[in-house]
């Protein structure tokens, strides 16, 4: 069987990086999307993962624009061959509370958290159809089950993820196409390690396993569902919060 290739969006990020490694090192040839290639350093990352024996490449795209999704995955195919592997991480936060939040925190939310996983989804699905095979795995949030403060509009978007797996699960179920959820709760990433000491404190003590996540955490439930014999597990929703919020 030839190499798998698995496009990663946002993949240069803490939890993105890591689900890339993995990904790599399992044998797949990984790609990552990136807004600005210089201002972002993704020559560092694709050495950095290279020199770890990881086969990494990274294409510019703005996963908020159809058309820029569209030309994107014509240079994907064309430079690497079909994507077998879709993880859908790229994201961002405006937080506000939603009587402070103004129209466009709203909506860039809305459209590089959620817009984007059918921006990016849909110039990839058709050729998973029509193989027989696809693994879509969409990165939300416990924020996306529980809600938070100040954050309207990223839960919105997060569960909104998690309604599209549903969907998009029970068409692609009989064409070989599984798409799942996998819903980080608290990592330890450099977003985390900025915030105010006593803040990480008091989300670490509501945390029943005593710590924050690894990105590890998360690549490693990513490998599990993106593997060719993982075809039974479909539309699911697979929390990795170290026990934050506990549902079936």
């Amino acid at each position: 069987m030839a190499e798998r290739v698995a496009l990663v969006t946002g993949g240069n990020g803490g939890i993105g990086t890591e689900i890339c490694r993995q990904l790599g090192q399992s044998g797949y040839r990984v790609i990552t999307t990136c807004l600005d290639a210089e201002k972002e350093n993704l020559a560092g990352w694709q050495a950095e993962l290279n020199a770890e024996g990881v086969d990494a490449a990274y294409v510019e795209c703005d996963v908020a624009d159809f058309e820029s999704c569209a030309r994107m995955a014509r240079q994907v195919e064309e430079s690497h061959g079909p994507v077998d592997v879709l993880v859908n991480v790229a994201g961002i936060t405006k937080d506000a509370f939603l009587h402070k939040m103004d129209a466009d925190a709203w909506a860039a939310v809305l459209n590089v958290n959620l817009n984007s996983v059918f921006n990016v989804t849909r110039q990839f699905v058709v050729g998973m159809r029509e193989r027989g095979f696809g693994r879509i795995i969409n990165i939300a949030s416990v924020n996306g089950q529980t809600g938070q403060f100040g954050q309207t509009n990223y839960s919105a978007a997060k569960a909104g993820m998690h309604g599209f797996t549903m969907a998009l699960a029970k068409e692609g179920a009989r064409k070989g196409v599984t798409v799942n959820t996998v819903s980080p709760g608290y990592i330890d990433t450099a977003m985390t390690a900025a915030m105010p000491d006593d803040v990480r404190e008091a989300i670490v003590a509501q945390v029943p396993a005593g710590r924050m996540g690894q990105p590890a955490d998360i690549a490693r439930v990513v490998r599990f569902l993106a593997a060719d014999d993982a075809g039974y597990i479909t539309g699911a929703n697979i929390p990795v919060n170290g026990g934050l919020f506990c549902s079936f």
